[in-house]
């Protein structure tokens, strides 16, 4: 079994070969013909989250090294252990990776994505940076027929994590507002969802990038803005009447948050989703008085997987685009990525 994984945090990644695992009970062994190189996974590389300042988040301690990263996975069916039923080897398939322990309160209410003590693909556990992954149970194995290979694994992390984020803004009338901050691959994707969960709501693109800003119009958005242009925070607050009833920010970072603060009305919602790195301090008075909302999101859960993938199937999401590659360019992926070269997004094929 071959591997692109990481052998020392904040070094490159590097070939590595073992045996290929067995399926036991309810596991599956999937051989991976796709594989998303998602932005989370540059932090996970570095060992650390930026917390602003000289702060930092070690999550070395989530996963044992050499670790194999890779959560947005898509392949054929390999081998099942004994246990593993509705699934055969040659069945094609997409992984949901956001696995928990099963056993808690979390795990219970259908939430393993927000588990404490997680088995996460490619997080956590080794994931998709390989010929192959092992699969706890044939219920993380979706189908995705009518979705092309390569993009149905972006739908994983990507999709997902954008569909659960769109989720939160709701409720959304009839001519509310929503401004989608950052429109990379995963918030050009949060723009298609907002255009297919809320189609009467007006949707706002916010980018620092010219062909950025045009690509969101030319998606469906119905206006856009540079947050780096002094005023653009009034300006958009005066274009949606008073402000956004919601604001999501893709990007994570000091300045993307205090735009999206300024930008959203009176009890309105503003939805947490990038991991750039950095602080956000707001006077607590003004949270009350303005009665807004402010909250994380962390991808999704297997419910909400199952309900993006019949939206995508019924073609109310438009493709964001795939650039395929073979496995030993996972590295110089990841660079990629570090520098802002990367349109939509890049899969790794074994």
């Amino acid at each position: 079994m071959q591997s692109q994984s990481i052998i020392e945090h904040g070094k490159p990644l590097e070939a590595v070969e073992k045996a290929l695992p067995e399926p036991k009970g309810s596991e599956i062994l999937v051989r991976v013909n796709h594989c998303g190189v998602c932005h989370s996974d540059v932090h996970l590389q570095d060992g650390y989250f930026g917390l602003g300042g000289d702060k930092k988040l070690d999550i070395t301690g989530a996963h044992k090294l050499p670790f194999t990263m890779g959560h947005e996975i898509e392949g054929t069916v390999a081998a099942v252990g004994t246990d593993a039923t509705d699934v055969a080897v040659g069945d094609k398939r997409v992984v949901f990776p956001w696995i928990g322990c099963g056993d808690c309160a979390i795990c219970d209410r259908g939430e393993e994505h927000l588990c404490n003590a997680p088995r996460a693909l490619g997080v956590n556990v080794d994931g998709g940076y390989a010929d192959h992954v092992l699969v706890p149970h044939p219920r993380y194995l979706l189908d995705h027929d009518g979705i092309a290979d390569g993009l149905a694994a972006t739908y994983m992390c990507s999709g997902l994590t954008a569909y659960g984020a769109l989720k939160k803004v709701a409720p959304i009338a009839a001519g509310d507002t929503i401004a989608i901050i950052g429109l990379g691959g995963v918030g050009m994707m949060g723009l298609q969802f907002a255009r297919a969960l809320y189609p009467e709501a007006r949707v706002m693109a916010v980018d620092i990038d010219a062909l950025t800003r045009q690509a969101a119009l030319d998606a469906g958005a119905d206006d856009a803005f540079d947050p780096s242009e002094e005023d653009a925070a009034k300006a958009l607050f005066k274009a949606s009447g008073g402000g956004v009833q919601g604001a999501v920010d893709f990007v994570g970072a000091d300045a993307s948050m205090a735009f999206a603060n300024r930008s959203v009305a009176k009890a309105g919602k503003l939805i947490v989703v990038g991991l750039f790195g950095g602080e956000f301090r707001t006077p607590i008075p003004m949270l009350p008085l303005r009665a807004i909302t402010i909250q994380g999101s962390y991808v999704g859960s297997l419910t909400e997987t199952e309900e993006l993938m019949e939206l995508v199937k019924a073609g109310k999401v438009a493709p964001i685009p795939v650039e395929k590659r073979p496995l030993d360019q996972a590295e110089a992926t990841l660079k990629d990525l570090r520098n802002g070269a990367v349109v939509g997004r890049v899969v790794l094929a074994p």
